[in-house]
């Protein structure tokens, strides 16, 4: 069952939860004048609008301006549920506009509070094509390299989730907030109710957090460092820094192949979490591949060094990469690219997921698409190879020209196992196999393949 919603604030309440008295100052588009009850004559509309503006204080269903949160200056736009049910109509995606081009124009994130119903029917079509506006002035923040987060509030369906809300950078959620594209009203009757709150878009992967009211201030101005908001431009942020290597029990470098895979598939070896534990001081994940899967074998997001440098990472953790984890891992890897974060990628699987599941999800497409990501990215992008490098489901997170290795870790073209098998050699030929594999760390320096083994 989905969790019950707190009570719904109004737009300015959900600004002051960011902003902490830290001030806002409220903007608004040059003025409008619509006919008559609106562009299609609705009767009674502008009564409509009136009572809503006496009960609310607000004259449309959206409130913009500029305020600091955390230490970093940002555009906020608020969605006033109580007017009209924060429906969006062509007053509303004016102010819409208008928060993304203030954000462009002074290289500011941008934060949307949003809380709305959809698009509002006594404005038609020309209600809906507002959504249209949005997402091109959403783009255009994107091309500019500036970070949009997204707090959805209860509710928040139809198109302003489908471009304010799910077309944000980051998706946070309050809890029980009703979230979907499909208001509650217009659902199959029959629905799981469990699937159209915060929890479950967590869960199916469409949302990173759900962070309660009191502690969402906070998670906003760590996620604006972490995605690199900078009030002036800077130069170009270096490549992320190698990670210190984890103890381990074995001491010094393998001596053939069968011992450092032995090594590499220990369980006693140190994994992602323990290198991304030593590496950040504050770490905030991205959640899931925005299709509606998630992988809990591949861990993705951005954090903060002891230094305050941002840097986003991507993380196997040992297991088969599933097709939702590489969708995941290209996600990150391209909004860090956009944002000029440096990316780190920590490489441990025994090879991409091979089940009749993971093909129908398409994990070739997926593979592909994450080669891609890293092939494009214009950032720095550094690998340690920390345990298993299984063939091509661990070469799609390596990085061409700075992959490095640790002694407890290997790296191959095929597994010795099936190379055996492949090759028709009985399983007592296997450590033979793995040797002419060259796969042991300091075969891969040698061979060119990594820069340096991290001891």
């Amino acid at each position: 069952m989905p969790a019950e919603p707190a009570p719904r604030m109004t737009a300015r309440e959900a600004i002051a939860l960011l902003t902490d008295g830290a001030g806002f100052t409220e903007h608004r588009p040059p003025p409008r004048t619509l006919p008559p009850d609106g562009p299609l004559g609705w009767a009674g509309y502008d009564a409509a609008r009136e009572r809503a503006a006496e009960r609310t204080g607000e004259e449309e269903s959206v409130v913009y301006g500029t305020g600091v949160v955390g230490d970093r200056e940002s555009v906020l736009l608020s969605f006033e549920f109580g007017f009209l049910g924060g429906s969006l109509g062509q007053l509303t995606g004016d102010r819409l506009e208008a928060a993304y081009e203030l954000a462009l124009s002074r290289r500011l994130p941008l934060l949307a509070l949003v809380a709305t119903g959809g698009s509002r029917m006594q404005e038609g079509m020309v209600a809906l094509t507002q959504l249209q506006r949005v997402a091109a002035a959403s783009t255009r923040l994107r091309a500019a390299g500036l970070p949009q987060i997204a707090v959805v509030r209860d509710p928040t369906t139809g198109g302003g989730w489908a471009t304010v809300g799910a077309g944000a950078d980051v998706v946070l959620a309050l809890p029980g907030a009703q979230v979907g594209f499909a208001g509650s009203r217009v659902r199959p009757p029959d629905a799981d109710p469990y699937a159209y709150g915060a929890e479950g878009q967590l869960a199916a992967g469409q949302v990173d957090a759900v962070v309660p009211a009191g502690e969402l201030r906070g998670t906003v101005g760590r996620w604006l460092r972490a995605l690199g908001a900078r009030e002036t431009h800077e130069a170009p942020r270096p490549a992320a820094p190698l990670p210190r290597a984890q103890p381990s029990s074995p001491a010094g470098l393998p001596t053939s192949g069968r011992e450092a895979v032995e090594r590499a598939r220990s369980p006693q070896r140190p994994r992602a979490e323990a290198y991304l534990a030593d590496y950040f001081t504050v770490r905030l994940p991205l959640h899931g591949d925005r299709c509606g899967g998630t992988d809990p074998g591949l861990l993705t997001g951005f954090g903060l060094r002891a230094d305050g440098q941002p840097v986003a990472y991507v993380a196997q953790c040992g297991t088969p990469t599933r097709p939702a984890g590489y969708r995941a891992a290209a996600r990150t890897i391209r909004l860090a690219d956009r944002l000029g974060v440096p990316v780190l990628t920590l490489v441990d699987t025994p090879g991409a997921a091979n089940d009749a599941e993971a093909e129908r999800a398409g994990a070739g497409a997926a593979i592909a698409d994450t080669f891609a990501a890293i092939a494009a990215a214009r950032v720095p992008v550094t690998t340690l190879v920390i345990g298993e490098g299984g063939s091509g489901g661990a070469l799609a997170l390596a990085a061409p020209g700075n992959t490095h290795v640790t002694a407890d870790s290997y790296f191959s073209v095929i597994a010795p196992e099936l190379a055996a098998a492949i090759l028709k050699r009985p399983p007592a030929e296997t450590g033979a196999t793995a040797d002419q594999l060259r796969l042991r760390p300091q075969d891969l320096v040698e061979l060119g393949i990594a820069r340096s083994i991290v001891t």
